[in-house]
């Protein structure tokens, strides 16, 4: 004898909580060709993308924009900054920016 049994299949979605900026950036004035660090924490660790912009322009890490993350610290170090670079910093995390 053949029993047809229905399986029904649960599938659970565990969206993780939005971190938060719970450390906002700070403006920095310094001279031209000396090095700009901004800094900013996180309420937790998290895979979300996390963005740092000059303006509207996303950065990414190369030899003149230095991104790095440790645990929940975000920082962006610009190199030897121009008076072209000149102009605000933004970090955007999920829907928290945080600007200086």
């Amino acid at each position: 004898r053949f029993e047809n049994r229905s399986q029904t299949l649960l599938a659970f979605f565990h969206e993780e909580p939005a971190a938060t900026i719970v450390e906002k950036l700070k403006d920095v004035t310094l001279y031209e060709g000396e090095d700009a660090m901004f800094e900013c924490r996180l309420s937790r660790e998290t895979t979300q993308d996390a963005q740092w912009f000059l303006g509207d322009v996303p950065l990414q890490s190369n030899e003149m924009n230095e991104i790095g993350v440790q645990g929940t610290r975000h920082t962006l170090i610009l190199r030897k900054v121009t008076l072209e670079d000149c102009g605000s910093i933004s970090f955007k995390v999920g829907q928290q920016t945080s600007a200086a």
